[in-house]
């Protein structure tokens, strides 16, 4: 096991990506805390049924990663229900695509909201504790190929991703000290419920496989096995990075 005794954050882990790396963390012997939206209940129960069955330790709570109190009570619970947090991953995210001429100012706020200033929120109040611990710890951010990649009729989506890389490689430096990691993963296209739309198009399907050198789209589970291991020990000399897993798009793609 790769991460015995380990307590780890999750938020937006209900579905896709985030479900992944709960439940390969669970395996790798981490305790889990599951952080999902009011629509996601039910899914979010399901992850902590199957990680309880195969003999982990989880926990589900409902949190808004943009309300400083929620996160607040998001770590609280975890520490009382777990005794400690060690890893904090950082994948809540959303979309809304409008041209640029057409965003609405609602949209534009609540996109960076939740991507930029929700992953902000919870890393500053996960390290506020892991430094008050005194063992160091592991900040996780889920960005995307779009921190580099133009998208065009996602701005919001962009600037968010693109803050959260200068976000991460600045509080990886204030960080540092207290023995806290902090990295990005930037994953390309992905079998998630966010890529259905452009997955399920025959002929937005052909073009967007036509970009990745690789010819075929990541698994969510794949991206897991990144997020553990930047968790574990064999990370510990790793700091302040984004580690893009796309099949080599950014080798080789226009703009999506």
């Amino acid at each position: 096991m790769q991460l015995p005794n380990k307590v780890a954050i999750i938020t937006g882990a209900a579905t896709g990506i985030g479900e992944a790396i709960a439940m390969r963390m669970a395996s790798e012997g981490a305790a889990v805390t599951i952080d999902y939206t009011p629509t996601q209940h039910d899914k979010a129960a399901l992850v902590v049924s199957r990680i309880k069955q195969a003999g982990g330790k989880a926990l589900a709570l409902e949190v808004d990663v943009t309300n400083q109190d929620q996160v607040k009570r998001l770590i609280g619970q975890t520490v009382e229900t777990f005794g400690r947090l060690d890893i904090m991953v950082n994948n809540a995210g959303m979309e809304q695509e409008h041209p640029f001429l057409e965003m609405p100012l609602e949209v534009w706020n609540r996109v960076i909201a939740v991507d930029l200033t929700g992953p902000w929120l919870c890393s500053q109040t996960a390290a506020r504790y892991m430094v008050s611990q005194g063992e160091g710890g592991r900040i996780i951010n889920i960005s995307s190929v779009h921190e580099d990649l133009p998208m065009p009729t996602n701005a919001p989506y962009c600037a968010a991703k693109g803050g959260l890389r200068m976000l991460m490689r600045t509080i990886a430096v204030e960080l540092a000290p207290h023995k806290i990691t902090v990295n990005n993963i930037g994953p390309g296209a992905i079998e998630t419920p966010m890529d259905v739309p452009t997955l399920n198009d025959p002929a937005k399907r052909a073009v967007l496989l036509s970009e990745i050198p690789l010819g075929r789209v990541g698994r969510p589970d794949e991206v897991a096995a990144l997020a553990v291991y930047l968790a574990s020990d064999a990370a510990a000399y790793v700091t302040g990075s984004t580690y893009f897993i796309d099949g080599g798009m950014l080798r080789q793609s226009g703009s999506l």
